[in-house]
């Protein structure tokens, strides 16, 4: 085969690749056993908590969620998720059960829907977090806006809640 013959087909390859990842649907089960495409929410914006219910920061993520969906109680153009990254398996460190789970959602007041991302690596590799926990924000066509939000600190002098509400509000009024 010719070099430039078999640049073309290597590069037809990887171009069909990519576009197949990009158009995977992403889809999370709930607590309840539900298929959720958070990508598929038509004329909403999503914003999803990923966090994990190990993780002690996500229990400040859990307050600014709930801040969050008391903003926008009552609105059908705005759903938010807590993703929790714990893994179901039990050979894994950072293993949590559906019921504990549904603990950390008890004790933090959890007040909406939660999904799981059971390898931990789904929401990760599809947002490219570096860190958790994190915020990311899809456009009502199911496109992220802009970078995750990430680097969560309760001391902070500006409030997680409004850098969220920001983004939101721009894309409500859009």
């Amino acid at each position: 085969m010719k070099p430039a013959k078999f640049a073309l087909l290597t590069l037809s390859l990887l171009i069909a690749m990519s576009l197949s990842v990009s158009a995977q649907k992403i889809v999370f089960a709930s607590l309840e056993g539900d298929l959720i495409d958070v990508e598929a929410q038509a004329d909403k914006v999503v914003v999803m908590a990923i966090g994990a219910s190990w993780l002690p920061l996500s229990n400040d993520q859990a307050d600014t969620v709930n801040k969050l969906a008391k903003k926008y109680q009552g609105r059908d153009d705005v759903v938010f998720y807590f993703i929790a990254t714990d893994s179901d398996s039990r050979k894994s460190k950072n293993y949590a059960s559906n019921d504990d789970i549904q603990k950390f959602v008890e004790r933090n007041k959890l007040n909406v829907t939660i999904l799981r991302d059971n390898d931990g690596k789904t929401a990760t590799e599809r947002y490219k977090l570096e860190q958790l926990p994190a915020f990311i924000i899809l456009d009502k066509q199911g496109k992220p806006d802009g970078d995750p939000i990430t680097g969560i600190d309760p001391f902070a002098e500006v409030d997680t809640a409004d850098i969220v509400a920001k983004r939101v509000d721009k894309l409500l009024d859009s």
